[in-house]
């Protein structure tokens, strides 16, 4: 399967929200969409950076159609008034790429009560799909993006202690936020086709690149792995962000797809279709997962009719 960017059809007039979208993959992900035409909505938490970043992108694409808006993923109120401004200036959306994420951090709360890797990289972004869904056509060119990571594959969902509050590793934390992304873009498509929705529920992870993401690393192991890992290993940030746009806008992508680098532990390489482990697989976890982010968030996610 071969993905080019540049032999896409134009996607003018199709209007794309993408979380985290001022650096890393997230701004890779946006400058890809506004290449192709899309209205890219860029969702951030600090409204200074994300100006940057549309400046950069319009000076690399000087018809470029973006925008702005505050997104705190770390709080379900501003979730909730990121939906409320985007219903109040658009009517319709196209793709939700929820890319936003923080890896290995020390451990902290939300305002909300919720561990930190939990909240930004999957609750909030479950949120945020519960409330803009109904605004997607029912069309298979609309699409939710889930970001995941090859973390998931050693992640798992401690639903006696969601919150790592017992206990909590880092890594743990951060392979269950990653499982819980990939489970919720499986599950999601599940109820997407059980109401006979063209919409697609799309899955992706970028491999290994060197973003931001690695900020909590430990600074010996991070200059270990920018010596070792990122000149053999790594996609750079760029060819980081093509799975994600491959999700995206690939034609031939189906519903509970995933998507990654193609090349040796799925490291780096060309994009395209990867397997999920038996974990995310599992249609009683999800749904137990499902239901339990419905009672955290306070708010169901009803596909609509």
């Amino acid at each position: 399967m071969t993905f080019k960017l540049d032999s896409l059809p134009s996607q003018q007039g199709k209007k794309a929200i993408v979380t985290g979208a001022n650096t890393g993959l997230g701004f890779e992900t946006a400058l890809g969409l506004a290449k192709t035409g899309c209205h890219v909505i860029l969702a951030c938490r600090d409204m200074d950076k994300a100006a940057a970043a549309a400046t950069e992108i319009r000076q690399q694409i000087p018809d470029a159609n973006v925008e702005t808006m505050a997104l705190d993923l770390s709080q379900l109120a501003s979730v909730k008034e990121f939906a409320t401004a985007y219903r109040q200036r658009h009517q319709t959306l196209n793709l939700l790429i929820n890319n936003a994420g923080i890896m290995f951090p020390p451990y902290s709360q939300t305002v909300d009560g919720f561990e930190s890797q939990f909240c930004v990289n999957y609750l909030g972004h479950f949120l945020l799909t519960a409330l803009l869904i109904d605004l997607m056509p029912d069309t298979a060119e609309s699409r939710v993006v889930s970001l995941s990571s090859n973390a998931h594959k050693f992640g798992k969902i401690n639903f006696q202690d969601l919150q790592s509050e017992q206990n909590y590793s880092a890594t743990a934390a951060y392979g269950q936020s990653k499982l819980a992304c990939l489970l919720f873009a499986v599950e999601l498509q599940r109820r997407l086709a059980a109401k006979n929705k063209n919409i697609l529920s799309v899955a992706a992870h970028p491999g290994i690149a060197p973003t931001e993401l690695g900020r909590y690393i430990p600074a010996f192991l991070a200059g270990l792995i920018r010596l070792i890992f990122v000149p053999f290993f790594a996609n750079s940030v760029e060819q980081g962000a093509l799975p994600t746009l491959m999700a995206a806008l690939e034609p031939t992508a189906t519903g509970g797809d995933y998507f990654g680098p193609q090349g040796f532990g799925e490291m780096s390489g060309k994009p395209g279709r990867v397997e999920k482990s038996d974990q995310a697989k599992d249609e009683a976890i999800a749904k137990q997962l499902w239901e339990t982010s419905e009672t955290l968030i306070n708010c169901p996610l009803t596909i609509p009719d």
